[in-house]
């Protein structure tokens, strides 16, 4: 197994960290999130001329044709600024399943997500599921030379600012994904931020009326379909939870080394030293699994979602006990807004929620 990057993989690391060192500040951030918009739009504008946007889509489509390692450069790179741009939502999630489908529409959507003018979430989850969406309660009955699909959809990611929905229903007793646009008649949404300084959306649909030309795809194919998006998308959260933790560790170090007790630093005292050390080890051994997941992933092994659920669960017990010791070690000022350290703990509670929680993948990963 070679665990050596590429020299482009390593100019895209590289370039990924100039971005976020020089434009990405925490002010800058803050800024974002007061905003209310979810995003910026320069910011995403200039990840399309960076070709970012592009990054995991097939050639054919317009895009790089990269896959999972790239996109686990990106994200660990991202984790460790806490970017908050939609690119999960866009990019990996809507993205994958659009790029990986025979739809009539993917070039064009596939070109309005490259070029950052387009949005789309994926609306799948539903209310009491308990992580399991095979069997969605939102329905899409025939109508004539229609489809009406009336239901709910929970925790849709960047939905505030989606033109396109792409919508689990149960068709003939089908599951099926189905495209909605936003301004479609009986489709209402409410938005709400989320405690990492993201955007979700609750999604209602009543009466919807689409045309059989919106089926993404239905039966097997749809679950496939978004099962690998699943499982993509679960990897790239966690490279984004191994940079937060990487971070975390980073300054907590620096943190100590200037913070004066006792006529010295508490760096100096063996105890917070021991604890400094268990940080760093969680992260590596997070890193270990990623580095599996992702050479799994990319070379379309059939272990690679027990594999992701192995990462999954790692991450989510770690990253939440390390954000932990290094609020902790920060003091009261830990928990400030005024610094990143506190924004990594809740980013790391959240990603631990995201697509299934540590015990929901540990019972995963032992089926």
């Amino acid at each position: 197994m070679n665990l050596n990057f590429s020299d482009e993989q390593q100019m895209l690391r590289d370039q990924v960290q100039k971005f976020c060192e020089s434009d990405y500040t925490f002010e800058k951030r803050e800024e974002i999130i007061k905003s209310g918009e979810g995003f910026n739009r320069d910011f995403w504008k200039q990840y399309s001329e960076l070709g970012w946007l592009s990054l995991p889509f097939k050639e054919d489509s317009g895009g790089l044709g990269y896959g999972p390692v790239e996109l686990s450069i990106l994200f660990e790179e991202f984790g460790k600024v806490l970017v908050i741009e939609p690119y999960l939502s866009t990019v990996v999630l809507s993205g994958t399943i659009i790029d990986h489908s025979s739809f009539d529409r993917r070039i064009e959507l596939i070109e309005g997500i490259i070029s950052g003018d387009k949005h789309l979430s994926l609306a799948y989850i539903e209310s009491n599921q308990n992580f399991d969406h095979s069997d969605p309660k939102t329905s899409a009955s025939n109508q004539g030379d229609n489809i009406l699909v009336n239901g709910k959809k929970s925790l849709v990611l960047n939905g505030g600012n989606a033109n396109h929905f792409i919508v689990m229903v149960t068709l003939d007793k089908e599951c099926a994904l189905v495209l909605i646009d936003k301004d479609q008649a009986g489709l209402s949404l409410n938005q709400y931020p989320t405690v990492d300084g993201q955007t979700c959306a609750e999604l209602t649909l009543e009466n919807v009326s689409i045309t059989n030309e919106a089926i993404i795809a239905q039966g097997d194919e749809a679950k496939r379909l978004l099962d690998e998006a699943l499982n993509l998308a679960t990897l790239c959260i966690s490279a984004e939870s191994i940079g937060c933790m990487t971070a975390c560790y980073l300054q907590t170090v620096e943190y100590t080394k200037s913070r004066q007790q006792f006529g010295q630093p508490i760096s100096n005292f063996q105890v917070l030293q021991h604890r400094m050390v268990d940080m760093f080890i969680e992260t590596e051994m997070c890193k270990s699994l990623l580095y599996k997941a992702m050479l799994e992933c990319d070379s379309d092994e059939d272990t690679k979602a027990q594999s992701v659920s192995a990462l999954k669960y790692q991450v989510g017990t770690a990253g939440k006990s390390v954000s932990q010791q290094a609020v902790q070690l920060h003091g009261g000022m830990g928990v400030s807004d005024e610094m990143r350290i506190g924004h990594y703990l809740k980013k790391l509670v959240a990603i631990d929620a995201l697509f299934g929680n540590a015990d929901y993948h540990l019972h995963k990963y032992s089926k």
